[in-house]
């Protein structure tokens, strides 16, 4: 079913350099000390430094293009031998699908251990922008070959690691990345609304739990010695997304404990921390706007005080909820207006948004934000979290990551933004397509599906039934495409999740809606 209205609309070409994206003076420099350390050919070693790459080649789009017919088909040979159990948890073996484990991937593909070829249509768990085997990440290997370490501490924090801070910066605060005076201006704001500091982590629960530190900090002494807190002798209460019927387990900021606590997780662990006054979490109703007026009328008194609000914009371990600009608009007004912090966190929605942030189109303008997972295009594990300076309170070793700061990783994000950063009118237009069309494709099967939900490329289905969501996942499945049914919250509508690359073209997007016309189709035909 190939959609004859949407604009054709290519890639921009983007080649580039290592010297390019870190700075000519930053690559000579390195060229120079590792000359020193092998006795290599400083100029040679410049040369390679100055070589421009083709971030996505047209041969490499060609070849995307030409694996679609052959999804779902045994492409290869499969793994052979008595297969490796593992040593896993019970849980994640009852989860694991050793078959579509991967032995081989290029692109928006996968080859299994069973040798079909898989399309990860959940960019493998939305950490995968780009897909596997971008072209652009060639630089990574470049920076080896200068010999810029990846491992380095918080405090030889590199100068890759910190252009990344400035350009993450910029981006939160809607400036060019070589807007110069505009980045001064904002790195001397102690507006508590305005992300002016980075700190450097590895995983989004750790940058969802330093935010929540520093708000508790406005609470509690993080060590002794420090001056009093703002807001001490109050007890904290904690905003955050919770399900339709008022309980906890909507939200999700991680697996460290507190902010399990903060979804319904260790319900004891969490009866003792409310009855002892330490603190207390307040769920809110997924837009609703009364459940907001509620919760300041009740809580910003009688010796409490709202610490923070934490939320999604697309709740996707909620079945991808959207949360409306109205319902955010407001409760970012309350939150203003009685002093407290806000935490968007966009580790799911990071990069798969044309402006990098999905904050930025809903006129947000939050008091810290966590992102992770797409910016370093699942070559590293590292997470970011961009915040006000009047939240700058951390001793330092408050939330200490010892790899946080890795050279590499930092590149690999430099890399991600500069190409999609060049691309954001193509992806916008890719993600507007595939949401209309899947809007389109929801309405023709109303007897089936409910609504759609999430955006662009972020979008969900929603079913009337669990057994008609889990069918239809199934049989996807069983023709190439990774995806997925969410069933393990009891109260959340029967999901159907994508998350599709932003390097998927206007042919991706359309094999994608004939697959699924297939597999719907499929049960009227028994």
């Amino acid at each position: 079913m190939p959609n004859k209205s949407a604009p054709n609309l290519d890639f921009n070409s983007v080649n580039a350099s290592l010297a390019d994206v870190i700075g000519r003076e930053r690559a000579e420099a390195s060229c120079r000390a590792r000359a020193a350390l092998t006795g290599e050919d400083a100029a040679q070693l410049t040369a390679l430094a100055c070589e421009a790459i083709d971030f996505l080649p047209a041969h490499f789009l060609a070849r995307q293009h030409a694996l679609l017919k052959q999804v779902g088909e045994r492409v290869a040979g499969p793994q052979a031998g008595t297969p490796i159990r593992g040593a896993s948890t019970k849980m994640f073996d009852s989860a694991t699908k050793p078959g579509m484990a991967p032995l081989s991937a290029l692109g928006l593909f996968r080859v299994g251990e069973d040798g079909r070829l898989y399309l990860i249509s959940k960019s493998e768990h939305y950490h995968t922008p780009l897909g596997h085997g971008f072209p652009g990440y060639a630089l990574l290997e470049r920076a080896r070959q200068l010999g810029i370490p990846n491992a380095t501490h918080n405090n030889t924090r590199g100068q890759i690691t910190r252009l990344l801070e400035e350009e993450l910066v910029c981006a939160a605060n809607g400036l060019a990345p070589d807007d110069a005076a505009g980045l001064a201006k904002v790195l001397a704001s102690q507006d508590p609304y305005v992300c002016n500091r980075v700190l450097n982590l590895e995983t989004g629960s750790l940058a969802a739990e330093a935010a929540l530190k520093m708000i508790l900090a406005r609470f509690y002494r993080i060590e002794p010695g420090y001056p009093a807190p703002k807001y001490r002798g109050r007890t904290p209460v904690i905003l955050v997304m919770g399900n339709d019927d008022g309980g906890f387990q909507a939200n999700y900021h991680g697996t460290t404990i507190l902010i399990q606590a903060a979804r319904g997780m260790w319900p004891e662990f969490y009866a003792g921390i409310e009855k002892a006054g330490l603190y207390r979490v307040c769920p809110i109703r997924p837009n609703s706007i009364a459940d907001l007026e509620a919760a300041f009328a009740k809580w910003e008194r009688d010796g409490h005080k709202i610490a923070g609000f934490f939320h999604e914009i697309v709740m996707m371990n909620y079945g991808g909820r959207l949360l409306s600009r109205e319902f955010l608009q407001r409760a970012y007004a309350l939150c203003r207006q009685h002093d407290v912090p806000t935490v968007v966190d966009e580790i799911q929605s990071c990069l798969w948004h044309h402006d990098f942030f999905m904050f930025r189109e809903w006129d947000l303008t939050p008091s810290f934000v966590a992102v992770g997972k797409g910016f370093p295009g699942g070559e590293y594990p590292a997470s970011r979290l961009i915040f006000s300076a009047a939240m700058d309170c951390m001793p330092q070793f408050g939330a200490l990551v010892t790899n946080g700061q890795e050279e590499l990783a930092s590149l690999a994000y430099l890399v991600t933004m500069r190409w999609a950063r060049a691309n954001a009118r193509a992806t916008r237009t890719v993600g507007d397509d595939y949401e209309t069309r899947l809007r389109k494709f929801a309405a023709a099967h109303a007897d089936r599906i409910s609504t759609v939900e999430g955006k662009r490329h972020m979008t969900t289905l929603y079913f009337k039934e669990l057994d008609a969501a889990k069918a239809f996942a199934r049989r996807l499945n069983e023709s190439g495409l990774d995806i997925s049914t969410q069933t393990y919250k009891q109260d959340c509508p029967p999901a159907v999740l994508t998350k599709i690359p932003l390097i998927a073209t206007r042919a991706v997007v359309d094999f994608i809606l004939t697959r699924f016309e297939s597999a719907i189709q499929a049960k009227e035909s028994k």
